[in-house]
């Protein structure tokens, strides 16, 4: 089986080859493909069986005076890249997120919820998970994640590590409930994904449980060895952003069970796993 991993230069990215280890993989990074270039994209993947497209536009609040830009790179790249899957017999994993959800649920979100972005960054998402749902609709995966941290690139568990040894206390946000989830996890489970040969569709990659930012911060300090009780709780309204983030990001997992597979493990096992990698050692 040929691997096309794009954006692997990224977080995700960077784990999707870690994951496939031996496998034959070819990652390109954003300089090595534009995925808002049909042509160059037809010429990347022609040769492959699948491709895991992890090439995003990931600045939420920069979208919001750059939709077009932010579109160009999450709607028509993806549509792109299921163009040519289609073209040259590829199956392609589209990587997406829970801001296609407006965010005001109360209990999780299931595959098949009905989508309503309030932000650029999310109507950017949907694009492409749309054009590749439609392009391949047996063929195509779709997976969406959310919280996402790893041991590559700038994430909100290492920001909270950095600052603990900056600020004597800390005020996180209380009020938006979500998944943390490791990144390794998530490409673990695509790899799986694909190999089980599961029905195209969406799936939902994060981990299993919730919490929220207060709670993961708290989390982060007491793997740290520091004092939880050095993190205060504060509300969204005292951090004003341009994008809007949701108050309820937590997403259902049931379509795990049309492949045989268990939903991924609960964040604080996912994180007591990952903190080796992920958080500095004194």
């Amino acid at each position: 089986m040929r691997w096309l991993v794009t954006g692997a230069a990224g977080m995700l990215g960077r784990d999707m080859v870690a994951v496939l280890g031996g496998a034959d993989v070819t990652a390109l990074t954003r300089a090595g493909l534009d995925v808002t270039d049909a042509e160059a994209v037809d010429r990347a993947v022609a040769g492959h069986d699948v491709v895991v497209n992890a090439a995003a536009w990931t600045d939420v609040d920069g979208a919001e005076s750059a939709e077009a830009a932010a579109t160009a790179v999450n709607g028509t790249g993806p549509a792109h890249l299921a163009a040519a899957c289609a073209r040259h017999g590829a199956r392609l994993v589209q990587i997406s997120t829970d801001y296609v959800f407006d965010g005001v649920a109360s209990a999780p979100y299931a595959e098949d919820a009905p989508t309503a972005p309030r932000s650029a960054y999310g109507r950017s998402k949907l694009a492409g998970e749309q054009a590749v749902l439609t392009t391949l609709p047996d063929a195509g995966w779709v997976v969406r994640t959310a919280w996402l941290y790893g041991e590559h690139g700038g994430n909100f568990v290492k920001t909270m590590a950095r600052l603990a040894a900056e600020r004597d206390t800390l005020d996180v946000v209380d009020d938006q409930r979500g998944q943390p989830t490791w990144s390794m996890d998530v490409a673990t489970r695509v790899v799986d994904l694909v190999r089980a040969d599961a029905p195209a569709g969406v799936y939902h990659a994060t981990s299993s449980s919730e919490t929220t930012w207060f709670g993961l911060a708290r989390a982060v300090f007491t793997h740290l060895g520091l004092d939880p009780e050095r993190v205060r709780p504060t509300t969204t309204d005292k951090f004003p952003r341009p994008a809007p983030r949701p108050a309820y990001s937590v997403l259902g997992h049931d379509g795990w069970k049309l492949a045989g597979l268990p939903p991924l493990r609960p964040w604080d096992e996912a994180l007591a796993a990952a903190a080796p990698v992920v958080l500095p050692r004194p």
